[in-house]
């Protein structure tokens, strides 16, 4: 049986403001296997996002253990856990987080401007990237110059571009009408699929979460359905 590309243990967040604690997550036990597609809902504050950040190695967990792509994220300095999101995670935004004064292409060059790649290398990776999401004619454009759903397949194509281990998806159509909503649940579904990405996905919206294999649910800090 092949190892868990996400394996959260006893996880908990407090938040301290002050001599206040703030309790956000208790207890949290998480699984995600090699390739899964997985959506978490709950009710705002029930705290999504936050276990998302702590899976990507943005924040850190107050106790309990988390293990991304076989390495323990406990112990990792900032630089190294830098090193880790830069080759296993790919992040994608409800609101995209695009730079208004770079083209489609150059938003999603910038993660590989941080790697050895030389520049012919990474003309390939970004037009591979943006051919996956169906935006080979648009490499020119800026955000203004796109639609909302284009703005969303870039930062897609920004996501993937290293070929990252997992795919971390806060609210990612969150923003869209409801064609553009379509078109990245299918594009999601297709990286799930074909591409073989394990995912984890923020939503509050019953149709993103039915596009998931598995659906798990916050509720108050807690995990009440895996």
């Amino acid at each position: 049986m092949a190892e868990p590309v996400v394996s959260v243990r006893g996880v908990a967040k407090i938040y301290r403001r002050d001599s206040q604690e703030i309790p956000v997550l208790e207890n949290i036990d998480l699984t995600v296997a090699p390739g899964e597609s997985v959506a978490m809902m709950g009710p705002s504050g029930s705290g999504k996002t936050t276990l998302l950040n702590l899976i990507a190695g943005i924040d850190r967990p107050t106790r309990g253990s988390i293990e991304v792509a076989g390495q323990a994220l406990d112990g990792m300095s900032e630089r190294e856990l830098a090193k880790f999101r830069s080759r296993h995670i790919g992040f994608i935004f409800q609101l995209y987080n695009l730079i208004p004064v770079l083209t489609a292409f150059e938003n999603v060059e910038l993660p590989l401007l941080l790697t050895r790649l030389s520049k012919a290398e990474r003309r390939t990776h970004v037009m591979t990237a943006l051919d996956v999401v169906g935006l080979t004619d648009r490499i020119a454009h800026y955000p203004r110059q796109l639609s909302g759903g284009q703005e969303q397949r870039v930062a897609i194509a920004r996501a993937i571009v290293t070929d990252p281990t997992i795919l971390l998806a806060d609210e990612p159509t969150g923003d869209l009408d409801k064609r553009s909503e379509e078109e990245v649940l299918i594009l999601l579904k297709r990286l799930n699929r074909e591409f073989k990405k394990a995912i984890i996905m923020v939503t509050h919206d019953p149709k993103a979460a039915a596009s998931a294999q598995r659906t798990v649910m916050l509720e108050k800090g807690a995990l009440v359905t895996a």
